[in-house]
């Protein structure tokens, strides 16, 4: 099945700060968006330290703050953020999304259908990350 003229397909997960993960809670922090028609793969992360706190008063949030630049390293290709950013965007992205125990996570996978990708983190990120106005 063909997509609607002037649409690609992307995938997104929303990244998540979990800081205990033995009680399954989280907060979102941010969205990384693949787009392989367009060989687009982007990240963008938002850390609240007071709604942070609520979930863990003893979480460094400096610390986190620097994960989170290193996910949007990869995603851009900054040699700073590693070796995974000689990687193909595709695999990078995958390597991103993968399950893990670790204080940062993913979402699962979803997609969707877009004209523009970096438009659409924006939208990702206000509906799904950003507090509600």
């Amino acid at each position: 099945m063909a997509e609607p003229a002037g649409l690609d397909v992307f995938e997104y997960a929303v990244v998540r700060v979990v800081p205990r993960v033995e009680r399954a809670e989280f907060l979102n922090a941010g969205i990384v968006l693949w787009c392989r028609q367009r060989e687009h793969l982007q990240a963008r992360t938002v850390l609240d330290p007071d709604r942070l706190r609520a979930l863990g008063a003893d979480l460094d949030v400096e610390a986190l703050r620097r994960h989170l630049r290193a996910l949007e390293g990869v995603c851009a290709g900054d040699p700073a953020a590693g070796a995974a950013t000689t990687e193909a965007k595709g695999a990078r992205f995958r390597w991103l999304v993968a399950p893990r125990s670790t204080v940062v996570q993913t979402s699962p996978v979803h997609c969707g259908l877009t004209a523009d990708p970096a438009a659409e983190v924006d939208r990702l990120l206000a509906a799904l990350v950003l507090p509600a106005r």
